[in-house]
């Protein structure tokens, strides 16, 4: 008997396996319909004793489909196992191929999250600088500026949203009204350049002067949103020599970013009238003396 029954569960096993559809069907039939027959029964006692037992058929009637699920999964985990193979390899062909779209959309997650920077405002990716004009998932718009003049180029930049993961950002906006702008002169060792230092950094000072309370409260601006003292509203200058014994004069100042490069002209034009005013100067009183040894 006990061999009987084991061949017939191997017979029907076998049916099942060469009849998916089928016997996929009958499950379906079999299962719902018991399933609702259990249910009238509870309703039906329900209704009689007064109890309200809404929420154990709602529970019963869930279970009900999560086990006739199971069951199809069963029956179907061959045909399951190969599409979930079929369907991950494809994942992987579609990940691997838009590997750059999705490192843009990450970047994209990345900017939401951390808001590094917003329209408008100035910024610095690699080697580009530029005025943030558009953003969307893929990319980012900058109308690039020069970085040494502060002006801009008209040229458009499209920059991958990946690169703000990738690269490093850095946000300028509060350079784009005043900046600390720094030059040099280099000049031949003719005269002594402290003897002249005094008279150029008055000269220095009283070109700056007309913008200095606009700069006072720019400055503080800056250095309360970065927390750090940093900016010099005097113009510094500095003296030194370089490799080849020249004179070479190093000039900082804290101005406005669309007159950095008129002041840095003006500048450098009353150094080198001090600076040929006093080899002029040097000349006349070594001739002074030619003439009076003469």
């Amino acid at each position: 008997m006990k061999y009987d029954i084991n061949a017939l569960w191997l017979e029907v096993s076998a049916f099942m396996l060469d009849y998916k559809l089928l016997t996929s069907v009958l499950v379906v039939v079999l299962l719902h319909v018991f399933k609702r027959l259990v249910l009238k029964v509870i309703r039906k006692q329900s209704s009689k004793k007064g109890h309200d037992r809404r929420n154990q058929i709602n529970i019963l009637e869930q279970l009900g489909n999560a086990f006739i699920i199971i069951a199809l999964m069963m029956i179907w985990s061959s045909e399951i196992q190969t599409l979930a193979i079929s369907i991950a390899a494809f994942m992987v062909a579609i990940v691997l191929a838009t590997r750059e779209f999705i490192q843009c959309f990450m970047g994209f997650i990345y900017y939401l999250g951390a808001r590094p920077f917003r329209v408008g405002d100035w910024i610095q990716m690699n080697n580009i600088v530029g005025e943030v004009v558009e953003m969307d998932w893929a990319k980012t718009a900058l109308l690039e500026v020069d970085p040494d003049t502060f002006n801009y180029t008209g040229k458009h930049v499209y920059v991958p949203n990946s690169q703000l993961v990738t690269q490093t950002v850095r946000n300028l906006n509060f350079l784009r009204r005043y900046k600390l702008h720094s030059f040099k002169i280099v000049n031949e060792p003719a005269v002594n350049p402290y003897r002249i230092l005094p008279a150029f950094s008055a000269r220095a000072q009283a070109h700056c002067e007309y913008f200095r309370d606009v700069a006072e409260r720019y400055k503080g601006l800056i250095e309360r949103h970065l927390e750090q003292e940093f900016i010099q509203i005097d113009p510094d200058i500095l003296l030194e020599t370089n490799e080849l014994a020249k004179v070479v004069v190093s000039v900082s100042i804290f101005c406005p970013t669309t007159e950095a490069q008129e002041l840095q002209s003006k500048i450098s034009s009353d150094w080198m009238s001090l600076w040929f005013k006093a080899i002029k100067e040097d000349e006349d009183q070594i001739r002074q003396l030619d003439e009076s040894s003469a």
